[in-house]
């Protein structure tokens, strides 16, 4: 992509292109949508940052936050009729787009391409229930700053451990341990799982749910953390009992600055598609979805920016 690095310029609200100027891939888009794929591929066309784009449309009137137009172009958020109508026609004029192109798209919710992967379950309940075992607060005064996940699936397709490494920051004064949840592929023994505590922790308690093949667990800190002091720590859960992984996904109920998911498949068993993608929730429709390519070495990577809240994660799809 080329930068705009002219001088702002008054843009004149007229001066749209014809539906033949464009690119056949973008007229395809804006004919057919979904409102966040045609935004950014017109964002594209005419090689504008997202702080220019902004700036132009301060030219017209239109105030728009920059996070907004990144949260749209990503399908993360979508504009609210008829409150963003204006905003959205001035986007079409500041892109040359032509008149209503944008606009017609934004009753269009994005449907999902990829249906949801079976033995998803949405998380809530299970977070729900074994929030209990604990009598402190579950991480309410733990911010966490990044997770790092790495799956290893072995040569039956099967989920054979995960790999989690953390950064937090004590919100106040005081916690010294964070609960984590698991939950395992159909098919799975939740109760032959296994957690090994690496650096910066060690293992608490821990309960097991076989309907929800769940388990909750306690991560012991060495001391109690000071207000603003940030801490590493990692673990690993064995859990390879299930069937072929549907892929791995993660629920943040906070932000989180970044979240890196990496799945490490066996050379003899690579999947014929991966796909990253965020939900809202469990049930929504997948929004920020992007096919990966499993590279050399058998690893598919995804990493979110500001995510959540939400779910995150890698959908797997076998032959």
């Amino acid at each position: 992509m080329t930068a705009d690095s002219g001088h702002a310029r008054p843009v004149d609200e007229q001066a749209t292109h014809p539906p033949g100027s464009l690119p056949a891939g973008l007229a395809e888009t804006l004919r057919y949508g979904p409102f966040h794929r045609a935004l950014h591929d017109a964002i594209a066309h005419r090689g504008l940052s997202l702080a220019r784009l902004r700036a132009h449309l301060e030219q017209l009137g239109v105030q728009v936050g920059q996070s907004t137009l990144s949260y749209w172009q990503r399908g993360l958020r979508h504009p609210e009729v008829p409150r963003a109508i204006a905003t959205v026609r001035a986007l079409e004029t500041v892109l040359k787009l032509p008149a209503e192109s944008l606009v017609a798209l934004v009753g269009n919710r994005p449907q999902p391409r990829l249906t949801r992967p079976s033995g998803w379950v949405s998380p809530v309940p299970v977070l729900s229930e074994f929030e209990a075992v604990s009598d402190v607060g579950a991480n309410t005064d733990i911010e966490v700053l990044s997770v790092h996940d790495t799956v290893l699936i072995g040569p039956e397709r099967e989920q054979r451990s995960i790999s989690t490494r953390l950064v937090v920051r004590a919100a106040k004064a005081g916690p010294d341990r964070y609960l984590a949840v698991h939950q395992g592929d159909e098919g799975c023994l939740i109760d032959n799982a296994l957690v090994r505590p690496g650096e910066g922790c060690r293992l608490g308690r821990l309960r097991r749910q076989s309907t929800t093949r769940g388990l909750a667990f306690e991560l012991l800190f060495d001391r109690r953390l000071a207000e603003g002091e940030e801490h590493v720590f990692s673990f690993t859960v064995v859990d390879d009992t299930g069937g072929p992984t549907p892929g791995h996904r993660r629920a943040f109920r906070e932000p989180c600055r970044g979240y890196l998911l990496q799945l490490a498949f066996n050379r003899r068993a690579l999947p014929a598609r991966c796909t990253k993608q965020f939900r809202v929730d469990a049930d929504s429709v997948p929004v920020d979805l992007e096919e990966l390519v499993c590279g050399l070495g058998g690893f598919a990577s995804a990493y979110f920016e500001d995510v959540g809240p939400g779910v995150a994660g890698i959908s797997v799809e076998w032959t």
